[in-house]
Parts: structure tokens; sequence; C-alpha cells
């Protein structure tokens, strides 16, 4: 099957502390200058950085601004923009990726894996879906910074997505971790691994220290941001990924169980 390659932005900034309106501004003029993407990737709650006070800034899906920012962005650009905010739903506060289209349309994913160091396990509802985006003939699977910790649920069963992302707020006093499991999932999974991490101080005082990166079906890291706010783009090759998983078939001989 012939198939496109596919341009990847990643956005890695500070996040100005539980202020949507003056992030989204910021981002606004990254995402300006980031090229032609195909796929533009923000950092987990861009809008506000981790913050666990979520009565104070969930929007409704329906009437959210940032979406329909995101969604003005996504159509000036032609390009599909993903990260994680804090949206309600039935009374419940989650924090939410989505996924928007240039043609408008949106999908999400609610993080699963709650980060109970932080208290994010008691102030928002813990998500039960999982989503498989397309995108030009790639199959891509958006999860959330602590999700990174567990491989079962981000297991590539029978090569059922070909781009594993991770949009995150992973602190500097575990950036060892955030290299190391990136790198592992790109090796276990046979896909292209992109980690989109923050930089900066939150209002607790917790520093990030970026490391954003992508890194090839085979663990070689091929582009990374280093520290500081940066936009890095790279391109993923799909003729090298199905050759390196045709010439070692390791996804074969996996164990096959439910993600649920």
């Amino acid at each position: 099957m012939n198939m496109n390659n596919l341009k990847i932005a990643v956005i890695q900034s500070d996040i100005i502390w539980e202020k949507p309106s003056e992030n989204l501004k910021r981002y606004a003029g990254m995402i300006k200058v980031s090229g032609n993407p195909d796929l533009v990737i923000l950092p987990e709650m861009f809008s506000t950085g981790f913050t666990m006070e979520p009565e104070k800034f969930a929007e409704n899906m329906e009437t959210s601004q940032t979406i329909k920012e995101i969604s003005k962005w996504s159509a000036l650009k032609k390009a599909d923009i993903s990260g994680s905010i804090i949206l309600r739903q039935n009374g419940n506060c989650f924090n939410r990726l989505i996924w928007v289209s240039p043609d408008g349309n949106i999908r999400f994913y609610d993080k699963r894996h709650l980060f109970r160091i932080a208290g994010e396990n008691e102030k928002y509802s813990l998500g039960n879906n999982t989503i498989i985006v397309e995108k030009d003939g790639w199959k891509i699977m958006p999860l959330i910074c602590y999700d990174l910790r567990f491989p079962v649920f981000s297991r590539n069963i029978k090569l059922a997505y070909d781009i594993l992302i991770f949009t995150a707020n992973w602190p500097a006093t575990r950036q060892d971790h955030w290299e190391s499991l990136l790198k592992a999932r790109a090796i276990e999974n046979q896909c292209y691994v992109i980690g989109v991490n923050r930089t900066g101080a939150d209002g607790n005082g917790l520093h990030y220290e970026g490391g954003s990166a992508v890194f090839d079906f085979s663990g070689k890291c091929i582009a990374s941001a280093g520290t500081g706010e940066k936009v890095i783009e790279c391109i993923c090759e799909y003729n090298d990924l199905v050759k390196y998983r045709k010439k070692f078939p390791f996804w074969m001989d996996a164990d096959d169980f439910n993600r649920v």
C-alpha cells in the first residue's frame, strides 16, 4: 500500500498558570509559525497547566471557547490539532484530549490513568474510552501523560495503530523516566512514538524540562526539543515503518489480550 508520509509539529511551551485566554494567545502565535504540518500536538492541559481545581476552569463540550479557537486554527492551518484541556460532561470533570480536524470533526479521549500523587484521581473522573484516529491513512492512538507508565493499556495489538502520542505535563524530577518510557513504548509496539511535554514552572512550584521527542519504530530518537519553548517538526516515513515491521515481525508473537 502506497501511503503518504506524515509531517508532525510538536509544540513545547511554558504554560501560564490558570490563565486560559493568555495561553490561547500564546499557542495561536506558535501554531502560526509551525510551518505546514499535517498534525500539531500541544501539551497536556495546555490552557491552564496541571491544576487540581477543575471546577474553576471546566468548559462544556458543546460551548467550549477553547475548542472553538482550536477549530479556527485547524481550519486555517489545514492541519489536525490535538492536546488536552479540562471539560465537563454530565456533571463530571475530565482531563480530556481533544482531536480537531480541519473539516470540523472533533474526537476525544478521557485520561484513563489519573495521577494520584497530585490528587488527580480525587478531582477528575476516570476515562473509559480509547480512540484510534485515522489521518491520511495513518492510524494514531493519542494518550495522556501518566498513561505512559502502563504498557498493557497502550499495547499495539495486531498493529492496531502506527503512531502513539503522549501529551504531558511531566515534571523534571522524573525526566529520565519520561525519556526511557517513550523509547520503550516505541520498541515494544513497533511504531512511532511522540511525546509532547511542557517547560517552565507551574503554580505549585514544579519545574518542567520539556524533552519533547519523536522516536521511530526501532526506538531511535529522530527529533528532540531539548529544553525551553520550541516548535519542532519531523516526518514519519510510512514505507520505512512497513519495511521494519516486515523484517522484524515481533508483533506476530505478542500476547493476545483485551485492552479493557
